[in-house]
C-alpha cells in the first residue's frame, strides 16, 4: 500500500540556510521509502502563517494551503529544534493553527486528522527532547492524530556544546535506530488506518 508523508520543518532559519532539523527529517523520509511511502519537507518559516486559531486568517495567510497538504498525507512529521528548552516558536504557531480542527468535526464527530499518523523529530544542543516531544504529542493527539509506539526520533548534543546535528556525516547510531523504529511503527499504523479509519460515533 502506497503511503504519503508530509514533514514540516519548524526551524527558525529561512531557506536555503542549512538546518539540522532538515537533515533529520530527510533521514526520516529516506527510511519511509522501504515501506513504499513517499513525501516531502516544507520549511514553515518560508510561509506567511498568520497568528490565530482558525483554518483561514484571511488575506495573505498561507496556512490554508499547508493545512490542505497536512490533511492530504497519511503521516505528518513535525520537526523542531529546541530553543530555551521549548519547541520553536514556529512549531507552536503550527500547533496553534491546528486548534481549529477541534471544531471541524464530521457527521461522526471525527476531527479532520482522524485516520492520520503524527510523529515528531527533535534536534538541539541541550537536553529537552522529551519535554518538546511531550508538548507536540499532546497537541497532535488533541486534534485527532494517532501516535504509534516510538513516535519520536531525536538528537541532543552536549550541554553548551557547539556541534549541530547537521555537522555529522552519518547519523549517530542511537538516533538512526530511533528513526528506523519510528518509521516502521508509523508505516504499519498508517496502513491499518488507511484500510479502516476510526468509526467515530453518531451525534447525540
Amino acid at each position: 500500500m502506497d503511503l504519503t508523508v508530509f514533514a514540516v520543518n519548524c526551524t527558525l532559519k529561512p531557506s536555503p540556510a542549512a538546518s539540522s532539523t532538515d537533515k533529520l527529517l530527510g533521514e526520516v523520509l529516506d527510511g519511509f521509502r522501504a515501506y513504499h511511502a513517499t513525501g516531502r519537507i516544507v520549511r514553515a518559516v518560508d510561509f506567511n502563517i498568520k497568528p490565530g486559531v482558525s483554518s483561514d486568517e484571511g488575506e495573505g495567510d498561507d496556512w490554508p494551503q499547508l493545512r490542505k497538504d497536512i490533511l492530504a498525507a497519511d503521516i505528518l512529521v513535525v520537526g523542531t529544534p529546541i530553543w530555551l528548552g521549548q519547541p520553536s516558536s514556529v512549531c507552536k504557531r503550527i500547533l496553534e493553527r491546528m486548534d481549529a480542527f477541534l471544531s471541524e468535526k464530521d457527521g461522526k464527530e471525527r476531527m479532520p486528522p482522524y485516520g492520520r499518523v503524527g510523529l515528531c523529530a527533535v534536534v538541539g544542543n541541550e537536553d529537552g527532547a522529551h519535554h518538546v516531544s511531550a508538548e507536540v504529542f499532546q497537541a497532535l493527539n488533541d486534534v485527532g492524530f494517532t501516535l504509534p509506539p516510538n513516535a519520536m526520533t531525536y538528537w541532543v548534543g552536549e550541554a553548551m556544546g557547539s556541534k549541530d546535528y547537521k555537522d555529522f556525516r552519518t547519523s549517530p547510531q542511537t538516533t538512526a535506530y530511533a528513526t528506523r523504529m519510528m518509521v516502521a511503527a508509523a508505516a504499519h499504523l498508517a496502513g491499518v488506518l488507511k484500510k479502516a479509519n476510526y468509526p467515530g460515533m453518531e451525534k447525540t
